[in-house]
């Protein structure tokens, strides 16, 4: 996207229940080569096995989408010895020495959504600080959504599969939702964060990550030497390249967003939002200039799965090949071929770019 625009009206929605993929061999095999697959003898399974169920309320009395749940005492101690496990491999490469100093203060369940995650706080016997992670089903989409975050952006993301079981860290920051409605309207520094959404929007859409409505991102506000920055960071993971539409890969055009992309539209001209979505391309070319052997190894298992109903791929190679006037998606046949395509078609200027100034430079020395 060239230009920031609204449309006339919310249409795009994603689908109401994703259809989950089981992990693929060739998915297994590079989650193994890579580190990700642990053996655990707690699974996803398990933790359904919960006795009692309290909804949780927000700070204004309203019921959420989580509820706090028990066990019985028989089963306990194998589920709290199995999350301390869990959250040792997570945060110390499985280092139990520090186990002694842990334990589980509560176990929260949500059955809205994908993934139908449990929430697991480990507490500090020693000082009360406290942490949290989850624990999910594995879905193949999921997991490439993850690795690609981890390997194409800045941020590093902590997880690990034990067979069907997904086990990720917590991700930090303000609620995309609560943003808009509590900060935004007196931010400080408000151009950079408009600058910040501009690149979120242009990441998303050139690794085709969907439904970045405003609560499946959180928003981090580090501190800088002349004010606040922000840092846009994705939370949901479901939605990697699923859906049929290319809109939904475009975080501007959900109704959620709006009020951001308003203000966008007022404070940024066409110049200034293709500068910024061409410095977002060249970040992701370093990325992939560093990890092009792992990122090749991903691709090569995604390109084979399936992660979305023959009806989505149809859609959304037919919008892609309208979008960029480009006949080569119309060969595609997987959503993994439709997402390789997707980089190449987004990054090769830009990797052209690079390499010939570093050629410059080298012929220069």
């Amino acid at each position: 996207m060239k230009q920031f625009e609204l449309l006339d009206e919310d249409t795009n929605r994603p689908s109401r229940k994703k259809i989950p993929y089981p992990i693929s061999p060739s998915l297994r095999r590079y989650l193994q080569w890579f580190g990700r697959e642990m053996p655990m003898g707690l699974q996803y399974e398990d933790l359904l096995h919960f006795t009692f169920a309290i909804p949780i309320l927000d700070s204004h009395g309203k019921e959420t989408n989580w509820e706090r749940v028990s066990y019985d005492l028989r089963e306990w101690e194998y589920i709290s010895d199995g999350l301390v496990k869990m959250y040792a491999i997570l945060k110390t490469e499985g280092d139990l020495s520090f186990a002694d100093h842990l334990e589980v203060a509560q176990i929260e369940f949500c059955g809205f959504g994908n993934s139908q995650p449990f929430r697991i706080r480990i507490i500090n016997k020693y000082n009360a600080n406290y942490d949290h992670f989850y624990v999910k089903r594995a879905d193949a989409s999921r997991i490439y959504g993850l690795e690609l975050e981890h390997v194409l952006s800045t941020h590093r993301l902590n997880y690990f599969t034990s067979g069907d079981t997904l086990i990720e860290e917590h991700i930090p920051g303000i609620p995309g939702d609560i943003f808009i409605k509590d900060i935004l309207p007196t931010m400080p520094n408000p151009l950079r964060f408009y600058k910040e959404f501009v690149k979120f929007n242009e990441r998303c859409f050139v690794r085709l990550l969907g439904d970045m409505r405003s609560y499946n991102y959180v928003v981090e506000m580090p501190p800088d030497i002349d004010g606040v920055q922000y840092r846009i960071r994705a939370i949901d993971f479901d939605q990697q390249s699923y859906e049929g539409r290319k809109n939904l890969y475009l975080p501007q055009f959900f109704v959620e967003n709006t009020p951001i992309v308003r203000k966008i539209m007022e404070h940024f001209n066409n110049e200034s939002v293709a500068q910024y979505q061409a410095e977002e391309r060249a970040r992701i070319v370093f990325r992939i200039i560093t990890e092009r052997y792992q990122i090749k190894e991903l691709l090569d298992a995604m390109v084979h799965d399936e992660l979305a109903p023959k009806d989505k791929i149809d859609q959304l190679k037919v919008q892609l090949a309208d979008h960029y006037k480009e006949m080569k998606f119309l060969r595609t046949k997987t959503m993994g071929q439709i997402v390789k395509l997707q980089l190449k078609q987004n990054l090769m200027s830009s990797l052209m770019i690079i390499q010939s100034a570093r050629q410059f430079k080298g012929a220069r020395l």
